[in-house]
């Protein structure tokens, strides 16, 4: 659920906030990007940072060092960096460091948006790790927290006029710090339109296609596919800036939030294959792509998963396994027509018959 005090808590962080540099425009353009040599796609990592940094060294992306060793390719994240696990904000700083290093070896970091780094920026903090939020404390925390919630109590004594709130700010306090820990507000702030990591969120994409591969998060349904690659990365990106007070109003009905919306789809995880086959096909077309790769809803065998011939590429294999049990951390490797799975133990070459597609 979203913070309680939500949004009056928010709003007090946003007035914390010192960054005043507006919000990054999205990054170069995703949904055109031919004659990439290897992309390395990884899943949801929740977290899970040891078994992320594991996973790239895997699939020869990092060095024992930690840093870019991958050359020219092309790293695809397919969001959910955040929530569940410990370490979150360390995954975060590690995949932005390496969207550094990537350029300056003639290859990329594409990190997408998942419905996780959506519900960050909305303030929801249901399935957040206290650890996560103790990332963010600092020796000021305590400060920090006093500051906002003077400002808080303030906008109660505001709002509700001629009520003895004065009586009462003893137990508001206490409800305060009680559903605020140390690390929240700066975790909020950080999220924020001004804050560093709201920034990297607002100006990732939602989709990318990659020599014709259609990579995001949660799948493209039906009533989605009609705005393709482009349109997708559009309308999610106005949810998270221009939309934001629409979207938290009623998150339901934007494209980020719904149900069918690129996000939280399952469908083309767990459609019956035959049946959903000619939908697909229609999708196919209508977002121009081969085939599709998407995270977000776990494979139930812990392993890469294919899907309608190889049309549907499922990358989610619970990668934190503390949560996800039989989970373990994957990558899936494309080169030219050859996909393989990679795990820390080994690689698996995926034999799908991939069908070709007229353009």
């Amino acid at each position: 659920m979203r913070h309680r005090l939500f949004p009056a808590l928010l709003a007090a962080a946003v007035w914390y906030a010192i960054a005043t540099a507006p919000s990054a425009q999205q990054r170069s353009n995703s949904c055109d990007i031919d004659g990439v040599r290897r992309i390395v796609a990884v899943g949801d990592v929740h977290g899970g940072y040891e078994e992320f940094v594991r996973i790239l060294r895997a699939a020869g992306v990092i060095d024992s060092r930690h840093r870019w060793a991958a050359g020219d390719a092309y790293l695809v994240q397919t969001g959910d960096v955040v929530d569940r696990g410990a370490h979150a904000r360390r995954a975060l700083d590690l995949l932005r460091r390496l969207e550094r290093e990537a350029t300056n070896d003639r290859g990329r970091v594409v990190a997408l948006v998942g419905n996780h780094e959506v519900m960050r920026v909305l303030g929801t903090t249901r399935d957040t790790n206290p650890a996560e939020i103790d990332s963010f404390r600092t020796a000021r925390s305590g400060e920090i927290r006093d500051a906002v919630r003077q400002r808080w109590l303030a906008s109660q004594r505001e709002s509700r006029a001629g009520s003895d709130v004065a009586a009462e700010e003893g137990g508001l306090s206490a409800k305060f710090d009680a559903e605020t820990p140390l690390g929240l507000v700066e975790m909020l702030t950080a999220f924020s339109a001004r804050g560093d990591y709201g920034k990297w969120v607002r100006g990732n994409a939602a989709a990318a296609r990659i020599n014709g591969v259609l990579f995001l998060h949660g799948g493209v349904s039906p009533r989605v596919a009609p705005l393709g690659c482009a349109g997708i990365n559009a309308g999610v990106r106005t949810d998270l800036t221009t939309g934001l007070e629409q979207l938290r109003q009623a998150p339901l009905d934007s494209l980020s939030m719904s149900e069918d919306g690129p996000l939280w789809y399952r469908g083309l995880a767990r459609e019956d294959e035959e049946a959903f086959a000619p939908e697909l096909e229609e999708i196919l077309d209508a977002v121009d792509a081969r085939a599709i790769v998407i995270g977000h809803t776990v494979t139930d065998t812990g392993r890469i998963r294919s899907r309608f011939q190889g049309r549907v590429v499922q990358i989610d294999t619970g990668m934190l396994s503390a949560v996800y049990k039989g989970g373990r951390p994957s990558a899936l490797e494309i080169v030219g027509d050859r996909w393989t799975a990679i795990y820390e133990e080994g690689r698996e070459p995926l034999t799908f018959h991939e069908p070709s597609r007229p353009k």
